[in-house]
């Protein structure tokens, strides 16, 4: 079988669930368990940000012991927060933004990647440099639904995961639109459920968002 190529690999990926979360974890003794928890209440796909020092470590960890994860890695800022991505075992990257260099690094790399956009020009920008799959980010602050409404018109070959300021009451107006495969968000994992250990409850909220579909 011909191995998919990485933009392949991402529209494979986005479409895997409605919700990718959106984890900062801070505590390695809390990666294993979030996991699971998400696991099993349906999201397999997950991006642990890059915003604390153990965040490669609970990449590495998630991919040892959690292997039905799909284990990403958000706010890739440059090459080398790209390089300690795919070292730490990173499945696909995130970012909020788009540099000519990182999209260099990207490809070099072959890493399935989502890079975010925020308007009609960065769009454009992304997509002369072969990306068709975005991050529209923050989206609740750049115009949310109505803007990826809008975005629709003259990019009708681009999707998007819309992140940044969606809960579980706007989900369903995102996933109606038809550029949208599914959202980002950290709703289904508040800190306080993980300083908590809470594992059931977030395992709950996992799975009400995870019946969520087109």
């Amino acid at each position: 079988m011909t191995p998919q190529s990485p933009h392949a690999q991402v529209d494979s990926i986005l479409r895997t669930a409605p919700v990718i979360p959106v984890l900062t974890i801070r505590r390695i003794e809390d990666a294993v368990p979030l996991a699971e928890a998400l696991l099993e209440g349906g999201l397999a796909v997950l991006e642990i940000t890059l915003r604390s020092e153990i965040a490669t470590q609970a990449i590495r960890l998630i991919r040892e012991s959690v292997p039905r994860a799909i284990v990403g890695t958000g706010t890739i800022l440059d090459a080398e927060d790209l390089a300690a991505a795919w070292e730490a075992g990173a499945q696909f990257g995130v970012s909020p933004g788009l540099t000519p260099e990182l999209a260099a690094a990207v490809t070099a790399a072959g890493m399935p990647f989502l890079p975010g956009v925020a308007t009609a020009s960065e769009i454009m920008r992304a997509r002369a440099l072969g990306f068709r799959h975005l991050k529209f980010f923050p989206a609740e602050a750049m115009g949310g639904r109505a803007a990826l409404s809008g975005f629709g018109g003259p990019f009708r070959d681009v999707l998007f995961c819309p992140t940044g300021g969606i809960g579980e009451d706007t989900l369903a107006a995102y996933l109606e639109l038809p550029n949208v495969l599914c959202a980002g968000g950290s709703w289904m994992a508040p800190d306080k459920d993980v300083a908590n250990r809470a594992w059931g409850a977030i395992t709950e909220q996992a799975r009400r968002v995870s019946r969520a579909r087109h």
